[in-house]
């Protein structure tokens, strides 16, 4: 049966050195060699003309890796918008070895005027089929989790619409959801709690295949929100070594389709040596192989 390998990565918009940070991801990318990348904090580079379709972060990764590549605003603002703010954009993109069949953008509740958050979907053409991969990036504040909730009830209702049949093909949602496994939102996500008086069921592709780091007397793994990348340090407010950013798979099929084959934290490589050094986002990646 056939496996497809996705690696998710909030990649910090344009925070120098972007040069270096871009060429650190490409190397550890191709290294990685996935089928899908899922990328969020994607922004215009600095020498974009701008316009309807700008040339963003996501689209050099693309260009670099032979890859299609699929970019979704969410998000745009004047100069002034918020302190220091020149104007621009940020949203989301969905890089894949093979065609993109179709693409769906959703938005999700609670936008913001500088933060407004988004859903972007795409049908990837596999040799098992059409899969839909999903992205996306929610709320981060750390008392935003009844937005949160808000955000996960209406991306489930969204996936639900593509299919969760016995006959349908898995689907593979993936993201920033700036919020720890024990948080209602996740929970809901796993089908752990209720939200809205609905219950769901994703896979948590990390918890599949390292439940055993939760169930021991030490720390849990997985961490991608982490005090050893030092480009976290200026934002410790939010705390840091959290796990925020996952894989989720839709439940496994009898005949083993949606199985998580592997989930490893990626990208943790740092270029150079102490105040010099470089990772290539403020967030660690997560990479998955899923059967399909």
């Amino acid at each position: 049966m056939a496996r497809l390998r996705l690696v998710t990565l909030n990649l910090w918009g344009t925070q120098p050195p972007l040069e270096r940070r871009l060429a650190l991801a490409i190397r550890q990318l191709r290294a990685l060699d996935p089928d899908v990348i899922a990328l969020q904090e994607v922004r215009p580079l600095p020498d974009s003309p701008g316009g309807a379709e700008p040339r963003t972060t996501a689209h050099a990764l693309a260009e670099a890796l032979g890859l299609c590549a699929r970019y979704a605003a969410a998000v745009r603002w004047d100069d002034g918008a918020y302190p220091g703010a020149v104007a621009g954009e940020e949203g989301l993109a969905l890089l894949s070895r093979s065609p993109l069949l179709a693409t769906r953008v959703l938005p999700l509740p609670e936008p913001r005027p500088t933060e407004a958050r988004i859903l972007l979907s795409g049908q990837v053409a596999t040799a098992a089929g059409p899969i839909w991969v999903h992205t996306t990036h929610l709320h981060y504040r750390l008392d935003d989790g009844l937005a949160r909730e808000a955000q996960v009830q209406a991306i489930d209702a969204e996936l639900r619409g593509l299919g969760r049949g016995l006959g349908d093909s898995p689907q593979l949602l993936c993201g920033d959801f700036n919020a720890e496994p024990d948080s209602d939102e996740i929970r809901f996500l796993r089908g752990a709690a209720t939200l809205g008086g609905r219950r769901t069921h994703f896979q948590d592709a990390w918890l599949r295949r390292h439940r055993e780091a939760v169930r021991g007397d030490g720390p849990a793994q997985g961490i991608t929100w982490s005090s050893e990348n030092e480009h976290t340090r200026p934002l410790r407010s939010l705390d840091i070594d959290r796990r925020i950013d996952y894989v989720f798979v839709t439940s496994r099929k009898r005949d083993g389709r949606g199985t998580v084959l592997d989930c490893q934290v990626v990208m943790t490589e740092r270029e150079g040596q102490g105040a010099d050094a470089v990772c290539a986002s403020d967030h660690f990646g997560v990479l998955a192989d899923v059967q399909i």
